[in-house]
């Protein structure tokens, strides 16, 4: 029975979260409608984008479509792929609606915009993908191949937040989602944003696309802590870097979203593979969402190779 009421929370709290961010379809049909608040013009698109100077760009649905989704991962319901069936376009859509109200792929034009979701998507396949250098198909059409680590090494219990984040007896807080979710605090602060109990239930990520993704954009457009930006704000200039950003080699653009979302795993370590990876998936979504490589920038804006990390891993004596 306990398990049985878990999954019904599960599916209620997930269902009301859906229905909160797209009570109808996204549909690029849907007429914008606008109004003035404080003085500021403010536009709302049903079931995409509610009320927020972004919905009065482009929506997300406007630029990229169902067809361009499948190009993307074209390989993910393959035989082999390990959640095939998993993810889809309406569940990226749907997810989406929560962000958009707040820069997610509708700041700047719409060129910005097509760049912002290349950008996030290109994270998501690489830390997705199956691929490999002879894969029919390329390497790069491999992503969303998973939705989760498949042979956890651990628990990723860090008692170090025993107060705030307590890890919940029996859950594992390994990776999962569109952007792999890892340890016990990060569980629960992505859960909070989310109003999910992800901290008592993690596998619910694994469990349904939209919230695998939701809480991808979660990591993306929030700040991981004072005085690091959200890979958000990284990439689309909202931030300012400082002067001791500039002398850590860190700035505005895809490379510093590596360095928010992932530190010293993948920063200052010149250009490994790892890091690589990240960046041909990005290259290879503007070739195909129309956008082109070349837009993608110059390499130290491109790639966080030369930049000093914002963040240190944890020690493996941390976990549990």
């Amino acid at each position: 029975m306990a398990i049985k009421r878990g999954f019904m929370s599960m599916t209620m709290a997930i269902a009301a979260l859906v229905v909160i961010i797209a009570s109808v379809s996204a549909d690029p049909s849907t007429p914008t409608l606008v109004k003035t608040v404080k003085g500021k013009k403010v536009c709302k698109r049903d079931g995409e984008c509610e009320w927020s100077k972004y919905c009065c760009n482009q929506t997300i649905s406007d630029f990229f479509q169902t067809y361009q989704f499948e190009d993307l991962f074209s390989k993910r319901n393959s035989p082999v792929a390990h959640a095939a069936g998993f993810w889809d376009y309406k569940s990226f859509i749907t997810a989406s609606a929560a962000y958009q109200p707040k820069g997610f792929g509708t700041s700047g034009g719409k060129h910005m915009q097509m760049k912002e979701v290349a950008a996030f998507l290109g994270h998501v396949g690489s830390k997705t993908t199956c691929g490999y250098g002879v894969a029919t198909g390329g390497p790069l059409a491999w992503g969303l191949c998973y939705n989760k680590e498949m042979s956890p090494s651990q628990s990723y219990c860090d008692d170090y937040y025993k107060y705030t984040y307590p890890c919940t007896p029996g859950a594992e807080y390994y990776g999962r989602g569109a952007i792999p979710l890892y340890w016990n605090y990060n569980y629960g602060a992505v859960g909070e944003a989310l109003k999910v109990d992800l901290l008592n239930h993690p596998e619910y990520i694994e469990q349904n696309a939209t919230l695998a993704f939701l809480a991808a954009m979660s990591m993306w457009v929030t700040s991981p802590r004072k005085g690091v930006p959200s890979a958000h704000d990284a990439f689309v200039g909202n931030w300012k870097p400082t002067k001791n950003d500039t002398l850590a080699k860190r700035s505005p653009g895809f490379g510093t979203t590596m360095n928010v979302l992932y530190g010293d795993l993948t920063c200052g370590q010149g250009d490994i593979d790892s890091m690589n990876n990240i960046v041909s998936h990005y290259q290879y979504y503007l070739d195909l969402m129309g956008v082109g490589r070349e837009e993608a920038g110059p390499h130290d804006v491109l790639t966080c190779a030369e930049q000093v990390p914002f963040t240190s891993s944890p020690t493996p004596s941390a976990s549990s």
